[in-house]
């Protein structure tokens, strides 16, 4: 129990550090742990796995509800969440039963990490490591999100992603030239449009063709 305890401090301190980190807005200790929902979520989520794992009844998903209310986030404590795992701001965050999620992972409001249907077994994304998931989007059915992978804010994403990839659109569509800053975040409101490019490149084409016609 004690070794139990040790870690789940452990793990909060670096929840804890890991916003730092990742918002500069973040001025000190007690606006941390006072003022972030995705902090409190996650914290009352280990907790709710943790029972989870011991195989408690019901307690766990009336933990996982309460949260809801408070904080506006839902993780169902049957996921998996491994460390340093940030959500910023996290108004609307759903994260799905049978989810699994890597380390160093950031998620931004209303993203969704859910199902397709009313299928059993694995019916969630499984999110590798060092991924960023833009505000609004969607991560949907049993699919891989490998390590590194940028989700442009608003995409719906249906297929699995490979590692060190950006996905913008609807369906999410894996552009060729991410848009990141020095630390490797990504830039959501410099995100190439794999549709309005098509569309120049049509154009083009279809220049080049009147001008052999002519």
């Amino acid at each position: 129990m004690f070794e139990v305890i040790k870690r789940g401090i452990t793990k909060v301190n670096e929840d804890i550090k890991v916003i730092y980190d990742n918002d500069p807005a973040a001025k000190n200790i007690f606006e941390v742990i006072f003022c972030y929902p995705g902090l409190h979520a996650l914290i009352a989520y280990r907790l709710a796995h943790r029972l989870y794992k011991w195989h408690i009844p019901l307690i766990p998903r009336m933990i996982s509800y309460f949260t809801r209310i408070i904080t506006g986030i839902e993780i169902h404590p049957a996921a998996s969440i491994g460390r340093r795992f940030f959500i910023d701001h996290g108004e609307g965050v759903v994260i799905g039963e049978t989810t699994i999620i890597g380390d160093d992972v950031l998620v931004y409001q209303q993203v969704t990490l859910g199902g397709t249907g009313k299928d059993f077994g694995k019916r969630h994304p499984t999110v590798g490591n060092h991924v960023i998931i833009g505000a609004g989007a969607k991560v949907l059915g049993d699919i891989i999100i490998a390590d590194y992978v940028r989700i442009g804010a608003g995409s719906v994403v249906i297929e699995d992603v490979p590692s060190h990839s950006t996905v913008v659109g609807v369906p999410g569509r894996i552009v060729q030239r991410a848009t990141v800053d020095e630390d490797g975040n990504l830039m959501h409101n410099k995100i190439p449009d794999p549709v309005t490019a098509d569309i120049e490149d049509l154009k083009r084409q279809i220049e080049e063709l009147k001008n052999k016609i002519n």
